[in-house]
Parts: C-alpha cells; sequence; structure tokens
C-alpha cells in the first residue's frame, strides 16, 4: 500500500508541540520523519512528565512514526552530519529560538543553495520580524497576545483554554504549508519557504471575537460553557443537580425546541425570547425559564427529548470517558502504537483517505536510530566515492 508522502524525507529540529504536532502528520501519511534531539536530555517535552509507561504524555501524542537521532549542534562534526542529511531530504522544520537557525548555517537561503528542491519551514512566536521578533513565546502567553484569554472563562475570571491552542494551530498551518509547498513543487520543481508564527496562527482563529468587537462596540463577554453571541447554547440544569449540554442555530429550531422540548410553544413568541439577540440580552431569564421546566426532568429525560426534537445537544464527559467513547468505538478509530515504555492506543488521523491506512508507526527513544542514520549517511557517501573514481 502506497501513503501520500512515501519516499518524502523530513528533518526536523524540533521542541515541544508545535513542529512536533506538524511533523507527526507528515509521518502519518508515510513521509520519513527524522528528528533531532539534543544528546543525552532530547526534546524538553519528554520531560514534561512520566504519566505514559513511564513517558511523558505531551511526547507520547506527538513523536509516533518518527526516528530519533542525537546531534549536538555546537559540535562541528555534528552540524556537518546534519548538513548532510538535509542536502537530501525534501522537508525541513526548525523551531530553534529566533535567529538560531540562521547562526547554525540552517537559514532557508543557506540550505536551499544546496537543496533548490527543499521545502524549508519555521515556526516562530511571533516572526521573523517586528519589534516582538526575539520575544519569547509560550502557549499561554500567545493566547494572551491574541485576546483568547480575554473571552474565554467566567465574568469574573479569564482562563487560558485547556489544550496548547496556539502551538496546535502553529503546527497544523505549518503542515498545511508543508502540503502546500510539496505540491507546487511538482509544477515547478522548485522548493519554497514556509514560515508560521504563533501569533498569526491564533490569531486567524480570532476572527469572530475581534469583527464581534471591532465594529460591535463592546468585547465579546467571557460565559463559561454557553456562547457570547448564541443563546440558549450551553449548559442548563436538569433535576438532581445533572447538566445537559445543548444549542440552537436559528428561529426555528427555536421555536421547536419551545413546543417538542420544553412543551410550552407560547414561550416562543414572548417578546423577551423573540430574536437570538433578544434572547442574549435576557440570557438570565431564559436559563430560568429552561431550567423551571428541567427541573423535573433527569439528564436522560432532557437528552431523549432533545434527540426526539433534532435539536443539538451533549453530554460532559471526562477524559476517561471520551477515551471509551462509544462512537470512536464504533467507528474503530483506536490502533495500538508501540513506545519504549509500553503499548498505548491512539486516535487515527482525523482525515479519513478511503483504502488507506496511516503507519502509526512507534514512539523512538532518544537516539534510537543513532546508529542507523549514521551508518545510512556513511554508505551513502562511499556510494558517491565510488561513482567519482568511477567516472
Amino acid at each position: 500500500m502506497h501513503l501520500p508522502l512515501d519516499g518524502v524525507t523530513v528533518v526536523s529540529i524540533e521542541q515541544a508541540v508545535a513542529a512536533p504536532f506538524a511533523t507527526r502528520q507528515l509521518a502519518d501519511l508515510g513521509a520519513r520523519v527524522i528528528k533531532v534531539e539534543r544528546p543525552g536530555v532530547g526534546d524538553f517535552a519528554r520531560g514534561y512528565d512520566e504519566t505514559v509507561h513511564g513517558l511523558a504524555s505531551h511526547f507520547v501524542w506527538l513523536n509516533r512514526s518518527k526516528e530519533s537521532i542525537e546531534l549536538d549542534l555546537k559540535d562541528a562534526d555534528d552540524l556537518a552530519l546534519l548538513r548532510r542529511l538535509i542536502e537530501s531530504a525534501d522537508v525541513f522544520v526548525q523551531n530553534l529560538a529566533p535567529g538560531a537557525a540562521s547562526r547554525l548555517g540552517l537559514s532557508a537561503k543557506a540550505l536551499r543553495a544546496t537543496n533548490p528542491r527543499l521545502v524549508h519551514a519555521s515556526i516562530s512566536g511571533y516572526g521573523d520580524d517586528g519589534p516582538m521578533k526575539d520575544k519569547k513565546a509560550y502557549d499561554l502567553l500567545v493566547q494572551c497576545e491574541t485576546g483568547l484569554v480575554s473571552i474565554t472563562g467566567t465574568p469574573e475570571q479569564p482562563s487560558k483554554v485547556g489544550i496548547s491552542a496556539a502551538d496546535i494551530a502553529a503546527g497544523m498551518y505549518c503542515y498545511t504549508g508543508i502540503l502546500t509547498a510539496l505540491l507546487q513543487r511538482e509544477h515547478t520543481g522548485e522548493g519554497a519557504e514556509v514560515s508560521v508564527s504563533m501569533l498569526e496562527a491564533l490569531g486567524e482563529w480570532m476572527g469572530f471575537p475581534m469583527y464581534y468587537a471591532v465594529h460591535g462596540g463592546t468585547e465579546p463577554a467571557r460565559t463559561g460553557a454557553s456562547h457570547a453571541a448564541i443563546a440558549p447554547y450551553g449548559p442548563f440544569r436538569c433535576g438532581g443537580g445533572e447538566q445537559v449540554f445543548l444549542g440552537l442555530q436559528n428561529e426555528r429550531e427555536w421555536r421547536t425546541f419551545c413546543r417538542d422540548v420544553l412543551r410550552d410553544e407560547d414561550l416562543a413568541s414572548d417578546e423577551r425570547f423573540s430574536s437570538n439577540s433578544r434572547r442574549v440580552a435576557n440570557r438570565d431569564a431564559l436559563t430560568g425559564q429552561i431550567e423551571g421546566r428541567f427541573a423535573g426532568l433527569t439528564a436522560a429525560q432532557c437528552l431523549h427529548r432533545l434527540d426526539e426534537a433534532g435539536i443539538a445537544n451533549a453530554q460532559l464527559r471526562t477524559m476517561h470517558q471520551f477515551a471509551e467513547h462509544p462512537q470512536l468505538a464504533a467507528r474503530r478509530r483506536w490502533r495500538q502504537v508501540h513506545t519504549p515504555g509500553g503499548p498505548v492506543r491512539a486516535l487515527l488521523p482525523p482525515a479519513t483517505l478511503a483504502g488507506q491506512e496511516p503507519v502509526m508507526g512507534p514512539v523512538p527513544a532518544l537516539g534510537q536510530h543513532n546508529a542507523s542514520i549514521r551508518a545510512e549517511l556513511d554508505a551513502r557517501q562511499a556510494d558517491n566515492s565510488g561513482q567519482g573514481d568511477e567516472s
């Protein structure tokens, strides 16, 4: 079976989340990904925790199907070996500190001078110019700079998103940028330089709240698990203190919700709730009306009514419950991935290509491929020398 990126070699100097997230997507599609790590220490995400068979949960998530080689980039011989790797690679990815790649001679200009078909991809915090180009950028800080934290949380307390949203956004745009550059190379024969900043990646996701604030005159309210601009949308209490989550999108659904779920058709024509804007303005009163009618029902009964009425709904699941989600099980979305500490389950990549099975290879131990990669380069050099002698 041939995968879309069979034959593509990626060399990546990567740390933490953003770049490893991008290259893992490439590895899932069949690319060979060679991960360059610090000797003895490796990607610092290896040390975040020890929860997965003694390994870090972030690292296990982001680094399956890769090869690991330890190189000291301050050592001339190791740096020369890295350059030899890149000379025959299709893609080079780096998320080093600002300016570090250029100081090491690993800029796009330098590397593409000897390998013009190379796709050179860089991830930075704030971009390679401008007043913040040298500023350190961690996920929380970029969430703050883009305003995400300002609109997340409760009215009393702003909050960061519970996952690395800025890192994942940057990694995803880096991944799609690389795919775009590889596709372009098929037409032009030339590689390209791809640059992604965390600020701009997450900033792209902030379009709705930015427009709402700039053109509406007020910042979107922090509404917890509710929606700042749609009502009813979010959690509602049922009998016994249980909660259900639901969301409406239009006036037709509002009328159906009143008639078939709340069983109060007159509520649909209440002036306070006669449009989405009015429902948002009178959110507290609306919530009181809904929860008053839900008070005599269990969560299961509420969910049944919502399903029968075709109103979108969900139950709040824990991570353990998500790991046993019946929909994922029914669709056979889990695969076993090996790690140095033992096997784990991993979700298949979200984009399903009919008839193709992603790689889902093992997570490498630090430096696991030191010997094999060095031997491969030595053999390649010997072959090149032999060809030169024959000619």
